[in-house]
């Protein structure tokens, strides 16, 4: 399979043929497998000590001739604190589990279960990526995705020759160049407030993936208008954000690094 390198003016320098993960094929089912495996969840729960910071020792002690018992009270064996004491007499109120005052939650979240447990393994990931990374050169993925497209011009996947030295007022106007108006409304990040009420929990705003800009190992780009990975980090979760088939470009530099890779 052979591929266009364009300069950062979108004019064709050359041609080259890509790696073999550009052509594999795309496995949904593995990828989905992936992204699964790959969420976390923020972990959250209660302190370990709430609901235990009194003075309700949690031990009843039930029987006769005892100071401070519960026996002869008529009363239930739940830990209990000491409001008030006069003599062997005392005023008793129960402290510490579910069903009292001020006591610790019945069945509180656990954090274990919000870390992220599932495994997946060493083959299914290498598919994973190499069908995300197929998917990214798949014309009909990138269209599926994009519902918006009508129909694309372009030859997948992108890919320039570099972006060394390149100031950000540049390579915006250079990125527009390469994709195109249309493409460029879909590759810029956009930021926007979400309707309803969760506006009121933690998640005010809302954003859509953007193009992804893949940079060689040795390569450096930072803008915030772009989401910029370095192949070396390069996950199924950067190349299947929102789906499979998102709009990416690549440099020259990452992907002879993907072919030294395989």
């Amino acid at each position: 399979m052979k591929a266009n390198i364009l300069n950062i003016d979108g004019k064709k320098l050359k041609d080259i043929n890509l790696p073999k993960c550009f052509s594999a094929d795309i496995r949904e089912d593995i990828v989905a497998k992936v992204l699964e495996a790959k969420k976390r969840q923020q972990p959250y729960a209660p302190s370990l000590v709430a609901g235990k910071q009194h003075s309700a020792s949690g031990i009843i002690r039930h029987r006769r001739h005892v100071w401070k018992t519960h026996y002869g009270q008529g009363i239930s064996r739940i830990p209990r604190k000491i409001i008030s004491a006069k003599g062997n007499r005392f005023n008793w109120i129960g402290a510490e589990i579910s069903s009292t005052v001020g006591g610790r939650r019945a069945h509180p979240p656990k954090v274990l279960s919000m870390m992220g447990i599932k495994s997946i393994n060493k083959k299914e990931l290498k598919i994973a990526l190499s069908s995300a990374l197929s998917a990214t050169a798949n014309k009909n993925k990138i269209v599926k995705r994009y519902q918006t497209l009508e129909k694309l011009d372009k030859e997948f996947p992108l890919i320039v020759s570099n972006f060394n030295k390149i100031k950000i007022k540049e390579l915006l106007i250079n990125i527009k160049k390469l994709l195109g108006n249309e493409l460029y409304n879909l590759a810029i990040k956009k930021k926007s407030v979400r309707a309803g009420k969760g506006t009121r929990r933690g998640r005010k705003y809302k954003s859509n993936a953007g193009l992804l800009i893949v940079i060689g190992k040795d390569e450096k780009l930072k803008t915030n208008a772009f989401e910029v990975v370095n192949v070396k980090s390069l996950g199924v979760t950067d190349l299947a954000r929102g789906g499979l088939g998102r709009l990416t470009l690549y440099t020259e530099q990452a992907i002879k690094y993907l072919e030294e890779m395989k």
